[in-house]
């Protein structure tokens, strides 16, 4: 999923209680919906970042020869300046893109 073109709050906001608790009816589940996406959202994200890191990886373990890589400055630069995972869970969830699943109304 693209991360990169969400729109998303770069920065704190403070949020209206109330919208969130309007979308699943109870406060505490929300913030557990968000919670759970945006450890879902920072995995996925990591995974990215590792696999492009991954690229400049060197095999020797010496201290001297760290080298200064331009595009590795740049792809970390670009992840640092993100949405942090929190606020795109908050975003989708305000945006009615989480499908939240209750297993306790099924089984009735």
């Amino acid at each position: 999923m693209q991360y990169k073109n969400v729109n998303a709050e770069k920065t704190t906001v403070t949020r209206d209680v109330v919208n969130l608790e309007d979308k699943t009816g109870n406060l505490y589940q929300s913030i557990v919906a968000v919670s759970k996406r945006s450890n879902q959202i920072s995995s996925q994200i990591k995974e990215e970042l590792t696999q492009k890191l991954q690229e400049f990886a060197t095999s020797t373990d010496s201290l001297e020869e760290v080298f200064e890589n331009r595009e590795q400055i740049e792809i970390s630069k670009h992840y640092e300046k993100m949405p942090k995972s929190t606020a795109i869970a908050m975003q989708e969830l305000l945006e009615d893109k989480i499908y939240l699943r209750k297993p306790e109304e099924a089984a009735e």
